[in-house]
């Protein structure tokens, strides 16, 4: 009884945290959009990609965030407190109501993309697959005579994820779903199983695209310490997207918990299909990265890797400074673990240090010019990402790395 008191806590606190994630980056983009985040000079220094504390206060209390000052400033170390934001130079762990600089992880690369982060942005890009797909396993369901809406069987979802290449044999999306009920992702429609590849079904615990007030996070943390309530409330199922402040087309290739851009200044991000730093994150982020799903474009974040931008034809030419490499990257049950991005070429522009992309020595601003044979340096992100993402698990990847490097 006492051990499973103890999972159920774990598991809860594991939703919460997913919770935060998710108002947290709906909050970053929102600030991004809104211009709040910038570039800003102090003390003759420049610091990218930042806002002022007391300034978001005021934000979070003129769009109703909060309903005073002293609960901005709760919300925000809640924030802090979860490594979704920091003091640009570290030297403060208390958020201030003041003319002090802040900047969120994601947009500097310190978010940390442990283990637990990156089940769940693999759940999040699971989700959001499922979620488009227009036969999707994701049903109305009966139970020993009761309903559930969106629930699956265990034994079709560890089929689709080994036809959709998320999994390589029944045995690895077992554990995979295994895992995802650990961290809170899935669960049994009546929390009276553990995940089994059979009828049993199951259910999502986050749905990830509701739009999230950050007074919640409050709210569910003193619920989760007075009374041990579950986190995930029943939730509307909104066609938004949890990282996606600007929905365009809700069929559009790209999607994800977006980390990268390809702009000067904010940059465009779109989502496509697998979670995290996000691009090419390619399946191992988040669970480390790779877009999520489904769904648009929006602003934000940090600059490009690259100290200026080359053409094709620069890359090609006899006697240019790089030199070609082919590396082999075996995705793990996470991913692959690196992200993409740019428009002919691409390149490199995160590795997840704990990924098989960096132990195949996938680096950043590296150029891709072949995956698995074919010729991709004049192809844009999303299509490089596509390319991966459908093919096997092992990808073998050709690239052109700066000498200088």
């Amino acid at each position: 009884m006492e051990r499973t008191s103890s999972i159920r806590k774990k598991t809860l606190a594991r939703q919460h945290k997913a919770e935060v994630m998710i108002a947290g980056e709906q909050l970053r983009l929102k600030l991004h959009d809104g211009k709040l985040i910038k570039e800003r000079r102090y003390h003759l220094r420049t610091y990218p990609n930042c806002f002022l504390g007391q300034e978001l206060i005021d934000w979070l209390l003129s769009h109703k965030e909060a309903p005073d000052r002293t609960t901005a400033v709760c919300l925000m170390q809640h924030l802090m407190d979860h490594d979704i934001v920091h003091h640009v130079c570290d030297k403060y762990s208390i958020f201030k109501d003041a003319k002090r600089l802040y900047r969120f992880r994601k947009d500097d690369g310190t978010f940390p993309f442990n283990t637990e982060v990156k089940i769940f942005m693999r759940g999040q890009q699971l989700y959001e697959q499922l979620i488009g797909d227009k036969n999707s396993i994701l049903q109305l369901r009966e139970e020993h005579g009761v309903t559930y809406q969106r629930a699956f069987p265990g034994c079709q979802f560890i089929d689709w994820i080994i036809q959709n290449g998320e999994a390589e044999s029944r045995r690895r999306g077992l554990d995979l779903c295994r895992a995802l009920q650990e961290h809170g992702i899935i669960q049994h429609v009546s929390k009276k199983h553990d995940f089994f590849d059979s009828g049993l079904l199951y259910q999502f615990c986050i749905n990830f695209r509701r739009r999230r007030r950050l007074s919640e996070l409050l709210n569910d943390t003193e619920q989760n310490n007075e009374e041990g309530g579950v986190l995930c409330k029943e939730e509307n199922h909104h066609q938004d997207s949890p990282f996606l402040v600007c929905k365009h087309s809700l069929h559009d290739e790209h999607s994800g918990f977006q980390s990268v851009g390809l702009r000067k200044e904010i940059k465009s991000v779109t989502s496509g299909r697998r979670g995290s730093l996000n691009s090419l994150k390619i399946r191992s982020d988040f669970p480390s990265f790779t877009p999520l799903s489904s769904i648009s474009t929006v602003q934000c974040n940090p600059k490009s890797v690259l100290s200026r931008n080359f053409t094709c034809e620069e890359l090609l030419a006899p006697g240019a400074p790089f030199i070609k490499k082919v590396l082999t990257v075996i995705g793990d049950a996470l991913g692959w673990g690196f992200v993409v991005r740019g428009t002919a070429p691409c390149y490199v522009q995160a590795v997840d240090p704990g990924s098989p992309a960096a132990a195949a020595g996938i680096k950043v601003r590296q150029f891709v010019c072949q995956v698995n044979g074919q010729f991709v340096l004049y192809m844009d992100y999303r299509t490089v990402t596509k390319l991966v993402m459908t093919g096997t698990r092992t990808v073998v990847v050709e690239v052109m790395e700066p000498l200088e490097e």
